[in-house]
């Protein structure tokens, strides 16, 4: 007599992307250990001129260097570089 075994239990877990990244409030999956600067501001949908900043897990900024590769790390998030004028 058969055992009733299935499949399932062989089966490999779905493969997910490596890392969500965070970029000015939604979510992009990503599958790489690093990112470039320029990668995270066409994600974000806005031109490199107006810079982008990297945001920690202490929520501390700091500006991102054209052509700067970032490791991903848990916690980080992104955004495009705010300017502030005199009106």
């Amino acid at each position: 007599m058969e055992t009733g075994t299935t499949n399932l239990a062989k089966a490999k877990p779905e493969k997910g992307p490596k890392s969500i990244l965070n970029i000015e409030g939604e979510e992009f999956p990503w599958d790489e250990d690093t990112i470039t600067t320029e990668q995270i501001a066409q994600l974000g949908g806005w031109d490199i001129s107006q810079g982008v900043i990297e945001v920690d897990q202490h929520n501390i900024e700091r500006t991102l260097a054209p052509g700067e590769v970032i490791e991903i790390k848990p916690g980080h998030g992104f955004g495009k570089k705010h300017r502030w004028k005199r009106g």
